[in-house]
C-alpha cells in the first residue's frame, strides 16, 4: 500500500482574498495622496478622485472582509487582521460619506480620516499577508 504525505497549504490566506486584500491599500493610500494634492492645491479634481479612490477601496475592503470572516468561521485565528480590516472598512465608510460634501466642506477631515483608514488598511495588509500564523505545532 502506497502513502503519500499532503502538504500542509503553504499560503497565509487564499489567493483570491490575498488578490482582493493587495488592491486594498493601494486605493486607501491613493485616496489620501488625493485628498492631500487637494489640500494644497484647491483643485476640486482631486477630491473627485478622492472620492471614486475610495468606493473601490471599500468594494474590495467589503470582500475582503466577508473572505475574512469565512475564513475565520472556517478556522483561521488571525483576529489582528479581522479587527484591523473592520476598522479600515468603518472608518473609509464615514470618509466616504465626508467625501459627499461640496467641495472645501471635506477639508481637513477628509485627509484625516483618510490617514486614519490609510493605516488601518495597511496593519491589516501586513497581518492578512503575513505567513507568521502558517503552519506549526496542531
Amino acid at each position: 500500500m502506497n502513502s503519500t504525505a499532503m502538504p500542509a497549504r503553504s499560503w497565509a490566506i487564499h489567493p483570491f482574498h490575498a488578490a482582493v486584500l493587495g488592491g486594498v491599500w493601494p486605493l486607501f493610500f491613493g485616496a489620501l495622496l488625493s485628498d492631500y494634492a487637494y489640500w494644497s492645491s484647491h483643485q476640486i479634481q482631486w477630491a473627485n478622485f478622492a472620492a471614486w479612490l475610495l468606493i473601490g477601496a471599500m468594494v474590495l475592503t467589503t470582500i475582503a472582509l466577508l473572505c475574512a470572516i469565512v475564513g475565520f468561521v472556517r478556522g483561521s485565528r488571525n483576529v489582528i487582521y479581522i479587527i484591523a480590516l473592520g476598522a479600515a472598512w468603518i472608518v473609509g465608510f464615514f470618509d466616504a460619506l465626508h467625501h459627499a460634501r461640496d467641495a472645501w466642506a471635506i477639508m481637513p477631515a477628509a485627509l484625516v480620516f483618510s490617514a486614519i483608514a490609510t493605516a488601518f488598511a495597511l496593519v491589516a495588509t501586513w497581518s492578512g499577508l503575513s505567513n507568521l500564523h502558517v503552519g506549526g505545532a496542531r
